[in-house]
């Protein structure tokens, strides 16, 4: 097995260079890469299929690779020629794209490319993107198809009658994204990076593909477990339903059917589930679920794909403190800042294995938990934290940034919230439902993050409480380290680099303490940072072991406040990212810095603490 790995690398490899010496493509320059980079071309980018929830094997393709672009004025009309090619799905700004430029916010990239496409009247074809930054516009043979805006989240369109033929089918996307100088979420793009600010991510970086469905097609399910009534809710949206059909569910254990459901279209199946086996780190239990829509014996629509029985709650314990549980256990929740970015790729991994690394990489350190911070990640790599046992806390990509900011919870009149626009507030609210609808059916996410540090912080109770009531299957941090408000379930403290806590006396009762960000212990390390000088973190050191000690003594720190009411922390940060250098692995991923024996052994101690 190992050797068919290693040839199949060397195999990539020298697929790369074959490309890059045929003068087809080769990354822009960059800065450092990763070494998954050298296995990237334009024949094997992003192949996998790319919605694991939900899944229909056959009569998809996928439309990743090389197609031409343009960057011209906004408002223009589509071009009439293309200055190169781009490798889609990688922003234009990174260096696998093949571009390396900016864009900005008086300036569009154009895309254009052919497809293959049959259809029927028994058939509707989809175009999917899995995600595009930021506004985008979809021609298909010079019709539009539509217009999305929002820059984390997939949305498809039915093309079937914008389709002359089966063969080369035009397809061109317009984008605009405003980075920093517009109202929308974007995280961390800023138009001149520096500190904790990085890069612009401009268009397609997510897979694009299409997928031929019947007239009649299930659109998307929602699958809620409630472990307490031992059910499993799984809803469904129907296009095109019919009088007579309805929608059958199965769940299944290792391939055994242990409930299903019929129903009508529109309505909720509830399955029992009996004697649940419950999904948590180190039992990382999936019940496979067959989802099809039916007319008699006749099978309309079919999909694969998957849930778990998962329980997050709190409970107020003998001290008068609330704690978070897991499946009504406490369960100490430790993990990384992991803000999922690539010196080659920026938001998006080189390949499916350099997805998976990081989460790996974590779990092999001893942490059970990821805050994946600012950013969404492909639907993929929720997938692999579900497969592995990894909890997830997810945020909302801040935006509309320029708050004061009082991290103290509990001092007034210091921090402020942000007055957005109308249309700024309407954008917020849109993309962050839309994100949570994305995301729901994945088991790994328990807690949702609406704001980081008043960053573009507004309406917060009108907002944590809207969230706290759509999705009652999880927790709600409301405000990660930010201007705090009573609401939500969840208190959290930003501390740098020593941990702390909020105040027991003052917030445990009615509260879940926590840890949302500490440490931040850097280390440069020679021929791996963005840049040669001026690298930065909250506190810098010059050797690993000088490094480790200081380590260990924040867990020192860390384990004695666990006692005390703490129920998470997460540690700044997983990878260095441009010229931040506080990262446990280089932002190449070439280096890692305190190894994971090491981490996984001073880690211990915080799961045994009560």
């Amino acid at each position: 097995m190992k050797k068919s790995i290693l040839l199949g690398a060397s195999l990539l490899l020298a697929q790369s260079i074959s490309w890059a010496q045929n003068g087809a493509w080769e990354p822009a320059e960059g800065k450092i890469m990763t070494e998954w980079a050298e296995q990237v071309n334009p024949e094997n980018v992003h192949q996998e299929y790319p919605r694991p929830q939900m899944v229909r094997e056959d009569n998809w393709q996928n439309l990743n690779g090389l197609w031409k672009y343009q960057i011209q004025a906004k408002g223009g009309s589509t071009p009439g020629s293309y200055e190169g090619e781009i490798l889609v799905p990688f922003a234009v700004e990174s260096a696998l794209s093949g571009v390396g430029k900016t864009v900005g916010k008086d300036q569009e990239l154009w895309y254009k490319t052919t497809f293959d496409a049959k259809k029927s009247s028994k058939e509707r074809v989809l175009l999917h993107f899995g995600a595009v930054d930021w506004e985008t516009e979809v021609f298909v043979n010079g019709k539009s198809v539509g217009v999305h805006q929002g820059g984390y989240t997939p949305f498809s369109f039915d093309i079937t009658d914008a389709l002359k033929g089966r063969k080369d089918n035009e397809l061109v996307v317009r984008v605009w994204d405003p980075s920093d100088e517009g109202p929308q979420p974007r995280g961390k793009q800023v138009n001149r990076p520096h500190g904790i600010w990085y890069t612009p991510v401009t268009g397609i970086w997510q897979t694009v593909w299409t997928e031929n469905v019947p007239n009649s097609h299930i659109v998307s399910t929602k699958n809620t477990p409630d472990v307490d009534a031992g059910t499993l809710t799984v809803e469904t949206e129907i296009a095109g339903a019919q009088a007579g059909q309805m929608v059958k569910v199965k769940a299944l254990a290792n391939g055994a059917v242990v409930a299903e459901k019929e129903v009508a279209v529109g309505d909720a199946a509830v399955l029992s589930i009996d004697n649940a086996n419950l999904w948590e780190p180190g039992n990382p239990f999936l019940y496979d679920l067959e989802v099809s829509l039916v007319k008699g014996n006749k099978v309309i629509d079919e999909i694969d794909g998957y849930a778990a029985m998962r329980k997050i709650s709190m409970e107020l314990g003998d001290d008068g403190i609330q704690r978070m549980l897991l499946n009504d256990k406490f369960v100490f929740q430790y993990g990384p800042l992991d803000q999922g970015w690539w010196p080659d790729g920026l938001y998006t991994a080189p390949n499916e294995e350099a997805l998976v690394f990081d989460i790996a990489k974590t779990q092999e350190m001893g942490f059970n938990m990821i805050r994946k911070h600012v950013k969404v990640e492909p639907a993929r790599w929720y997938y692999h934290c579900d497969k592995m046992g990894m909890l997830v806390w997810q945020d909302m990509p801040s935006g509309d940034h320029g708050n004061r900011w009082n991290p103290r919870p509990g001092v007034a009149g210091v921090g402020t919230e942000r007055e957005r626009t109308p249309a700024s507030e309407a954008i917020y609210k849109k993309e962050w439902k839309d994100i949570m609808d994305a995301n729901h059916n994945f088991p790994s996410i328990i807690v949702w993050v609406p704001f980081n540090e008043a960053w573009g912080q507004f309406k917060t109770e009108e907002i944590v409480k809207w969230t706290v009531e759509y999705d009652p299957s999880r927790l709600i941090n409301g405000a990660s380290g930010g201007n705090f408000f009573p609401v939500g379930q969840i208190i959290d403290l930003h501390n740098y680099p020593d941990p702390a806590m909020p105040s027991p006396r003052l917030f445990g009762k009615d509260m879940v303490l926590t840890l949302g960000e500490f440490g931040g212990l850097g280390l440069p390390v020679d021929g791996h940072t963005w840049q040669d000088k001026d690298n930065w973190g909250y506190q810098s050191f010059k050797s690993v072991g000088e490094l480790e000690d200081r380590y260990a003594k924040l867990m020192d720190d860390l384990v004695k406040l666990i006692p005390m009411g703490l129920s998470a922390a997460v540690y700044t940060q997983t990878t260095d990212v441009e010229v931040e250098t506080n990262g446990l692995m280089t932002y190449d991923r070439k280096v890692i810095k305190l190894t994971p024996e090491f981490l996984k052994k001073v880690h211990e101690k915080l799961y045994k603490a009560k």
